[in-house]
This record gives C-alpha cells, sequence and structure tokens, in this order.
C-alpha cells in the first residue's frame, strides 16, 4: 500500500512545476531562443529545481533522480524519478504533447506514477494496487486481441538505433496503423483507451518510471521488449500494451520475427 501522503505529495510537486512551466509555453522568448540557455531550457531547470525542493523537504530521507541535476540518495528505498519537460521538441514547436513526469520508485519497483499536462489541465495518476485516474477519473484500456487491429504509436523513428531497427520495423509491418509524436502523452492515450501499443528504445529511467503504474493501473503492461519487467539498468526499449494479451505476438515482432500468422 502506497502511503496517502505520497500521492498527496506528487500531485503538489506537478502543480509547483506547472507553474514554473505554463508562462514559457508559445512564449516569444520560446520563439526567440537559440543555443544551450534556451527558455526550455530554463522551464525544464526551475520545473526540477521546483520539483526537488519541494520533495526532498518533504520527505528527506528518500532519493531523488532527475533527468536536469542527476541523483541524490539513489540507494534510498524509496526513489522519486523526475522529467520536468518529457517531449522537448514538442514544447518547442508548441505543440501541447509534452508532461512532467513524477515516479516513485520502491526498493526498484515503479510504484506511482504522474503525467502532468498544465496547459491543457490533463492529469494521469497511477498507483500499484489502484485503478489509473486521469482527472480524478477512472479510466481502462480496451481490448485489442490482435497485432493487425492495433493502433501503434512512437515518438520518433530515429529513437531506434541500428540494432533495434529490423525488430520494430517488423512490430509496425503488422500493426493496423501508426502515428508518430507524443512521448509521455502517447502512453496517458493507451490508458484513455485511443492506442494499442507503444514501442520506443533508448529512454532513460526518468523517461519510463512514472509511466509504468499509469499504463498497469488502467489494465495495460509496460515491460521491456522481452516482456521483462523495467528496472533501474534496463536497455532502454520499452512496450506498453493496452490489452497484455498482444505481448507474445509483439514480442516475436521486436524480435525480428514479424508478426506470427493468423
Amino acid at each position: 500500500m502506497i502511503p496517502a501522503e505520497y500521492v498527496a505529495a506528487a500531485e503538489e510537486a506537478a502543480a509547483l512545476a506547472g507553474a514554473a512551466i505554463r508562462p514559457l509555453f508559445r512564449s516569444a522568448l520560446l520563439v526567440e531562443a537559440k543555443g544551450d540557455a534556451s527558455p526550455v531550457t530554463e522551464a525544464d531547470r526551475a520545473a526540477e529545481r521546483a520539483l526537488r525542493g519541494f520533495l526532498g523537504k518533504r520527505f528527506p530521507d528518500h532519493g531523488i533522480l532527475g533527468e536536469e541535476y542527476g541523483a541524490e540518495r539513489p540507494d534510498a528505498e524509496w526513489l522519486w524519478v523526475l522529467d520536468p519537460i518529457d517531449g522537448t521538441r514538442a514544447f518547442l514547436t508548441g505543440r501541447p504533447i509534452w508532461g512532467t513526469l513524477i515516479g516513485l520508485m520502491h526498493r526498484g519497483e515503479p510504484v506511482l506514477g504522474l503525467i502532468d499536462q498544465p496547459v491543457l489541465g490533463e492529469r494521469w495518476l497511477g498507483v500499484k494496487g489502484e485503478g489509473t485516474r486521469f482527472n480524478g477519473q477512472p479510466v481502462r484500456t480496451r481490448s485489442c486481441k490482435r497485432l493487425a487491429e492495433a493502433e501503434l504509436a512512437c515518438t520518433a523513428p530515429d529513437m531506434f538505433p541500428e540494432a533495434d531497427r529490423a525488430g520494430f520495423e517488423a512490430l509496425r509491418a503488422g500493426a493496423r496503423r501508426i502515428s508518430w509524436g507524443g512521448d509521455c502523452y502517447l502512453y496517458g492515450l493507451l490508458s484513455l483507451g485511443l492506442l494499442d501499443v507503444v514501442a520506443e528504445a533508448t529512454l532513460k529511467p526518468w523517461d519510463w518510471a512514472a509511466l509504468v503504474p499509469v499504463v498497469e493501473g488502467a489494465g495495460g503492461s509496460m515491460t521491456g521488449w522481452g516482456g521483462e519487467a523495467l528496472r533501474m539498468g534496463c536497455d532502454g526499449r520499452v512496450l506498453a500494451l493496452g490489452d497484455p494479451t498482444l505481448l507474445d505476438e509483439a514480442k516475436a515482432s521486436l524480435a525480428g520475427g514479424g508478426p506470427r500468422p493468423q
């Protein structure tokens, strides 16, 4: 059972991050940004500082791992995993398909996850042992028994190293259709029953830790490409399924064998 105060803290932290980010989204400064000191970078850093300051004060014994500022107490029993803006390219180009990710791991297992889209006012909350909620309302993934009927999504084709491209292309060929772009927002859409499969690679812990409880709490599964649990040190290849019965077929495709015959 995840303490209620941890869940409440994640929601409070998301509000603080949103307050730091919103003023720069589609701002004149953002349009004019050049170089490493761009407002999008400042938005990332300001939001992570807000998250770290709040969570560090509230839970001084917990660890924190963030994209911008690295790790503090990474071996702690409870570890907050933060990505202040997941979807920088979308943020930079004014598309509201990015989000703030706040995850909590207990002894290496993702147990709490929050996807917050502060501009649209959309929030997904997943807690181990409970159903995922979207803006406070329960949500479920949809049934999809065959890859040929599945809506597949991925952030970008260039995220796959050469060794992974054949497997992904086999999965793509077997799916009904593919949609590109979305980062963490794709996993939220999957939890709403609007997508069936998300397959990606080269993800870091702050990219996936918050997503696992959201997807699983909505009735889906989120694993590595071989069906293994996502934990620290994994290879960064992730497979999210709205209907877990697709796992064997999706694994076969990603392994390079193509869709299974029907």
